[in-house]
């Protein structure tokens, strides 16, 4: 997690919404200059102006159900009402959150779930396998969290403990059951009953989030009441935002539909799952060659093209697995070298022969990702490759990935956090656009799926290891998710992509005293 402090004096910063769907929309223009942590802070009387109560934005028209909410300032004010049996931690890693123990049986391929003693939902009824499995089961059908039950065969309830019964077995499951749970009977209230921190009221007064006396943690909350300010639009909400109304909302810097907020406002940056990278197109020449693929890997500058072209919002990775992750093998990275690259081409033959142009499609509406293309493309334009960068709209762009229309390509993809790379990597998988199919990848994969947590690490190493070898995509980073704050009002903030309030009880939060 990186915090920064962002000034604006004059014109306005054009941000972006945070969106569950990581795909594109309309085009975006340049976010203007971003004062970074190696920059020093101008020498300017910083106006802080604290509020007399901590708001947040919602709709109140459109329902809070943490499964089915639309993105955005909806997930913001729902993550202060619901929990899952795990949340992810500043490392990516499953914790236990309402859930006390796991147990794996490989030969019945189930997942055994207890959940955690005294918990208890905002109107003091107790949490159950049954509200635990009906979330679940909603959740498996549902936009935002079907993928990951892609291995899952069924979902029950034994004897009071969650029962899952996957087709394979997954030890990272836990990984993938962040997923909030509500009330069983309430999910179609427009606020289904939770177990997280506040309780939601709404009467004469106003809609607003009350501390929830049955919480299970029993922690220390920064503020007893967060007050819900009413925002029927987007613009709506970032009049409120920029006019100091409210003091909280999240942004995407590096997607699309720019917005423009100004004033002094801090942000701070949470690791993801979202990986960008270049893929090849393995089925055909010149890209069917590993050596050629293996010296492209050694033709650009990551972390370069992280702070050039998406403003420092993520983090440069060689591997398909983040490098915040314990999992991650740093003991495998080099660093970048012309002269490697150099060496690399030259023996792979690319040295010493006609020049061969090939093409490197990209989605045209998204600014950042087509300058990151232009960047990469023109650093593996060397010796004998001539890389032309191709945008184009994105109905076109995936429309020529999925008929394999192409060379190289810009691709970004939402990895689930239990690092199954099989959709993208696997023989046959569903984002696997490039067509590698590779025996030992394919086993590679399924070791690390079915790994204890003593082995998980070095079969992680091991397959980075081999895919640092053979190169079916070449890893360029892992993208960041802000939340921006108006600055001096939240102290201690630590969000994760999943939760804008994580750690709750280490923030603290500054109001006005009248």
């Amino acid at each position: 997690m990186k915090l920064r402090l962002l000034k604006i004096l004059s014109l306005p910063l054009c941000l972006l919404l945070l969106s569950g769907c990581w795909q594109a929309e309309p085009d975006v223009p340049d976010i203007g200059d971003l004062m970074t942590e190696e920059e020093p802070a101008p020498t300017v009387q910083e106006d802080i102006i604290l509020p007399a109560e901590f708001r947040l934005p919602y709709s109140p028209d459109q329902t809070l159900d943490p499964i089915t909410c639309s993105d955005g300032m909806q997930q913001v004010a729902a993550s202060l009402l619901y929990e899952g049996l795990f949340e992810l931690d500043e490392d990516l890693e499953p914790q236990m959150l309402l859930c006390r123990s796991v147990a794996f049986d490989e030969e019945a391929l189930t997942c055994t779930l207890r959940l955690r003693e005294g918990a208890l939902f905002s109107d003091g009824s107790p949490l159950t396998a049954e509200d635990v499995v009906k979330s679940l089961k909603r959740a498996a059908v549902s936009d935002r969290y079907g993928a990951r039950f892609r291995r899952v065969a069924s979902i029950s309830e034994s004897e009071g403990a969650v029962v899952i019964t996957m087709t394979a077995m997954n030890r990272a499951l836990p990984a993938l059951l962040d997923i909030p749970i509500v009330k069983a009977g309430t999910e179609t209230d427009l606020v289904p009953i939770g177990t997280g921190p506040y309780r939601f009221v709404s009467d004469e007064s106003g809609a607003r989030l009350e501390e929830n006396d049955h919480w299970w943690s029993g922690e220390r909350l920064p503020v007893d009441t967060v007050q819900l300010l009413s925002a029927a639009d987007r613009d709506t909400m970032l009049y409120q935002f920029t006019s100091r109304d409210t003091q909280l909302i999240t942004a995407d810097l590096t997607g699309t539909a720019p917005i423009s907020v100004t004033g002094s406002i801090g942000f701070h940056d949470a690791d993801t799952t979202i990986l960008q990278y270049v893929g090849f197109n393995t089925t055909r020449a010149p890209f069917d060659n590993a050596a050629l693929r293996t010296a492209l890997e050694k033709g650009f500058n990551r972390e370069f093209v992280v702070s050039a072209t998406l403003s420092g919002h993520g983090r440069a990775a060689h591997f398909p697995i983040s490098p915040v992750s314990p999992l991650y093998p740093h003991v495998l990275e080099d660093n970048y070298s012309f002269d490697a690259f150099a060496t690399a081409m030259t023996e792979a033959g690319w040295n010493d022969g006609e020049p061969q142009t090939v093409t490197l499609l990209v989605n045209s509406e998204n600014s950042f990702k087509r300058s990151a293309a232009e960047h990469i493309a023109d650093s593996l334009s060397a010796f004998d490759l001539e890389v032309e960068v191709q945008a184009l709209p994105w109905e076109e762009y995936t429309a020529a990935l999925a008929a394999g229309d192409f060379d190289l390509y810009y691709g970004e993809v939402k990895l689930t956090a239990d690092w199954d790379l099989a959709p993208l990597l696997g023989t046959g998988g569903s984002l696997n656009y490039g067509g590698w199919s590779n025996v030992r990848t394919d086993n590679l994969l399924a070791t690390l799926r079915t790994s204890t947590a003593d082995t998980r690490a070095e079969n992680a190493k091991l397959l980075c290891d081999h895919l640092s070898q053979t190169n079916p995509i070449l890893p360029v980073c892992f993208k960041s998710t802000t939340v921006l704050v108006q600055s001096g009002v939240i102290e201690g903030l630590s969000p994760t992509a999943a939760d804008p309030f994580y750690h709750l009880s280490a923030c603290s939060i500054h109001l006005r005293q009248d």
